[in-house]
């Protein structure tokens, strides 16, 4: 059995429901479950806001002390630093599951994922590269931001249950208990630095350079976009599209490509080459499915675990000064 999973907070159950229907059209035989960083019970959803997928909420898998993780992480690092432990509890708790494929909420699959499946038969762990060929400029992000954010992109991961796999999570989990911060100036942005490792560490470790997976801003320059006449969408003409990340993409501001990247637009412009009308057509099918999905309303639920960004401000400082708390925020505020 197949189980494809995702992670977020509620702010992000448009995006999280958004996945979940485009498996539900061209993967149905995967069982989706959507990792719910939050509580049900607080948020209160109407009937209404209620996704008709499975959700399993964090507090119910048994990371140890995840209130510390809590205070440490912001709500990026948190829910990027449980993955591995969702991926854990699956293997551990579900005797079915022979394949794990976890995808970041903000992804939509356009393929029955034969080829991915195939791989995950033959190889422990399946990694997609940010950047399978040189960037071509300057603009943002070219190859020193991917130094920054890491080689791989874990929006995407596919595993298969063996014992190469659980001990790469085990390895992954024991690094993202503290270390799964944006700190670009201590080398950590989340968890993708980490697994820049893999394929040294591990053996069975496929770097799929499949341009039809995890397309998304950071790789449109080597990526170009047409439907043939059975209106299926192609990459390079000659790969049909297996699903599209729209990392950083506002549906409120859809002539922004994202708001991490400067390379592209689809706003007209003078300068050749940053137009990109044949890729914007996939940006207006997720635009339409977010909006129906509720984004507007799930946006606006706060995270439960989650302290104000000037709290969880206070204690980062703290650690580093080794300030007692109480002090350190009468130092702050009197500045």
């Amino acid at each position: 059995m197949t189980l494809a999973f995702t992670i977020c907070s509620i702010n992000y159950l448009a995006q999280a429901r958004t996945l979940g229907d485009s498996l539900k059209e061209t993967n149905p035989d995967y069982t989706y479950v959507i990792g719910l960083v939050d509580k049900l019970s607080v948020a209160n959803l109407p009937a209404e806001l209620m996704p008709e997928y499975a959700m399993l909420e964090v507090d119910k898998i048994g990371i140890p002390d995840f209130a510390a993780m809590c205070d440490r992480y912001d709500i990026t690092e948190l829910n990027t630093a449980v993955k591995p432990f969702y991926i854990d509890y699956f293997f551990k708790n579900n005797p079915d599951v022979t394949q794990l494929i976890y995808f970041d909420p903000d992804i939509i699959i356009y393929q029955p994922l034969h080829k991915l499946n195939q791989a995950l038969q033959q190889h422990s762990l399946v990694l997609t590269p940010h950047t399978c060929s040189p960037t071509p400029d300057w603009e943002r992000p070219n190859e020193i931001h991917h130094l920054g954010t890491g080689i791989f992109n874990l929006g995407f991961i596919g595993l298969r249950k063996d014992q190469t796999a659980q001990e790469f999570v085990d390895w992954w989990k024991e690094r993202l208990v503290y270390e799964c911060r944006i700190d670009l100036c201590n080398g950590l942005f989340v968890d993708q630095h980490w697994v820049n490792f893999a394929p040294v560490y591990y053996d069975n470790v496929l770097i799929d350079r499949h341009v039809g997976y995890n397309v998304a801003y950071w790789n449109l320059h080597e990526r170009y976009f047409s439907q043939d006449s059975g209106g299926q969408w192609r990459v390079n003409d000659t790969e049909l599209l297996q699903f599209f990340h729209y990392s950083g993409y506002n549906p409120y501001r859809p002539n922004d490509v994202s708001k991490y990247q400067t390379r592209f637009t689809f706003d007209p412009v003078e300068i050749p080459g940053q137009e990109r009308p044949d890729v914007k057509p996939l940006f207006d099918i997720y635009r339409n499915r977010l909006l129906k999905n509720h984004n507007d309303i799930y946006q606006k639920y706060p995270c439960v675990y989650i302290k104000p960004p000037k709290v969880l401000r206070y204690k980062r400082v703290r650690k580093v000064l080794n300030t007692p708390f109480t002090r350190l925020i009468s130092l702050l505020e009197t500045h």
